[in-house]
């Protein structure tokens, strides 16, 4: 069985900075697209349908979400290998199908023209994109396998490289597609799911070496590979138990969006107010994923003794840190140029954008916090203190959402509260449940 290393700010920065600039690439991908988007014949709106069909892919696909944290705990042996890779296909089979259910009648006009509140043809924009995902997110299941193997042997780097692989394609895309008038939700999704399986098969070959020297690999007859031992399915089951909270909280916790866009929706100069959200966070959502990155520093560098808040510490220097980015996207220089001429927003909102991402600047801090008490609840084998965490975080964005619209809050107001009570009250939780399992 692998060691689990020792605490050391060099060593924790070697492994984490790699995971960093993966959360921080994966998440930059949607804001290159939004240029090729918002330049299609709906303008700046189209990202409004195309990000809330994403979202629901990403509200299914999210109940796949504790696969790579089950991959870290379970996947040390060439047993559990097999059996998480199993359990990952069979997830992604069932999900991805689900996807494509809200697309059908009479779910589409419920979500998309009633719950969102979409015109009919950008309701249609939003059900494609939901449909037409379904293959970029079977590239993040298939994924997940390659990345648990390099996460637990520390070579976050190699995973790191085949994500800025995937962000180089992207970025090329983007650049080339409005050239050459490929613009529109569409073509915004091809560039996204090149990108994807373009990094699922780079982080599969950087993965190879190590799942055959996996521990207790059984030795091959006659060119066959012996059968698994009776007690995989048993293993089966005990790491889709264990994956079941995760789950749950995953599911919660990809509703969150969707909450906000509701109430956004409802507010006042909603159209207007959506574009802010939505661009803003485009911004907002790569700084606070590398943020959280450091739950899976968690899980692999514990606490070595009691009171030790050594890592504690170094979350809360990374959230200043990462906090810097957003900032800078509010100074006139960079924040004009970004939200005026790259995001194609109108002038009349670019001022309260800027407002807003200045504000997001303190989010990656409390997501710091978070991550690293959720790493240490699934270290412990402990999924539901993560799942409690993840609920508390959908019920407070509710109650923000449903206490300020009635008062009148602006759209992005609304939007931002919720958006930094909603880890105060995870981090809450989670601490909370940890102290009483």
């Amino acid at each position: 069985m692998p060691v689990e290393p020792k605490f050391g700010v060099g060593r924790v920065t070697r492994f984490y900075v790699p995971l960093m600039l993966q959360g921080f690439a994966q998440s930059l991908s949607y804001p290159l697209v939004a240029g090729i988007v918002t330049h299609g014949v709906h303008g700046v709106n189209a990202l409004t349908a195309f990000s809330q069909g994403l979202m629901i892919m990403f509200m299914i696909g999210a109940l796949g979400l504790g696969l790579v944290t089950t991959g870290m705990v379970f996947a040390k042996t060439w047993l559990g290998y097999v059996t998480f890779r199993r359990l990952n296909a069979l997830m992604m089979l069932v999900l991805v199908s689900l996807q494509c259910v809200p697309a059908l009648p009479p779910f589409n006009s419920w979500i998309f023209e009633g719950f969102f509140n979409l015109p009919l043809d950008l309701a249609e924009v939003s059900r494609w994109t939901l449909v037409l995902g379904s293959v970029m997110n079977a590239g993040f299941f298939v994924r997940n396998v390659p990345m648990v193997v390099l996460f637990n042997n520390l070579e976050s780097g190699k995973a790191n490289t085949a994500t800025l692989l995937r962000i180089a394609a992207t970025l090329a895309c983007s650049a080339v597609f409005p050239r050459i008038g490929w613009v529109g939700p569409y073509w915004g999704l091809l560039a996204l799911t090149f990108g994807v399986w373009l990094e699922t098969i780079v982080t599969w070959f950087y993965a190879r070496p190590f799942v055959a020297a996996l521990p207790n690999r059984p030795k091959q007859e006659g060119g066959a590979m012996l059968p698994l031992p009776v007690s995989a399915s048993s293993l089966l089951v005990e790491q889709f138990r264990f994956t079941l909270p995760l789950a749950l909280g995953g599911f919660l916790l990809a509703c969150s969006p969707l909450v906000i866009a509701a109430f956004v929706s409802r507010s006042a100069d909603a159209a207007d107010m959506l574009a802010i959200h939505y661009v803003t966070l485009g911004v907002a959502n790569p700084v606070s994923f590398a943020a959280l990155r450091i739950q899976t520093v968690a899980v692999k560098f514990l606490p070595e003794y009691a009171g030790d808040r050594r890592l504690l510490v170094y979350a809360v220097v990374v959230g200043l840190l990462l906090g810097i980015i957003p900032l800078a996207f509010a100074t006139p220089l960079i924040g004009e140029w970004y939200f005026g001429e790259f995001q194609n927003m109108p002038p009349r909102i670019i001022g309260t954008a800027r407002l807003a991402i200045g504000i997001y600047s303190l989010i990656c801090v409390i997501h710091a916090v978070r991550a690293r008490i959720e790493g240490i609840a699934a270290a412990r084998k402990r999924p539901r203190a993560v799942m409690w965490g993840q609920i508390a975080y959908t019920t407070a964005l509710f109650l923000v959402c449903a206490a300020l619209l009635p008062i009148g809050c602006p759209g992005w107001v609304i939007a931002i509260s919720a958006i930094f009570v909603a880890p105060i009250c995870v981090t809450i939780a989670v601490y909370m449940a940890l102290a009483h399992e």
